[in-house]
């Protein structure tokens, strides 16, 4: 395999994974806030923790990527 298709592969990887994770976190949220609105303070808490470390893995794997594939 070229080295420009790994690349891309896993690139597209470390973005659509976090993507997921997002839009996974959306719909339980809307759904758990469906269900019980009282605890939206508990539940807004835990989406954006979840969400920092959704967003800080892609970084983290991007800058790995970055540094593997680097000239």
């Amino acid at each position: 395999m070229p080295k420009e298709a790994a690349l891309i592969i896993i690139f597209s990887i470390c973005v659509l994974a976090p993507a997921a994770v997002i839009a996974a976190a959306g719909y339980s949220s809307i759904t758990a806030l469906g269900r019980n609105p009282s605890a939206a303070p508990k539940i807004f808490t835990a989406m954006i923790m979840m969400l920092i470390f959704a967003a800080a893995i892609s970084i983290v794997a991007l800058l790995v990527l970055f540094q593997l594939y680097s000239p």
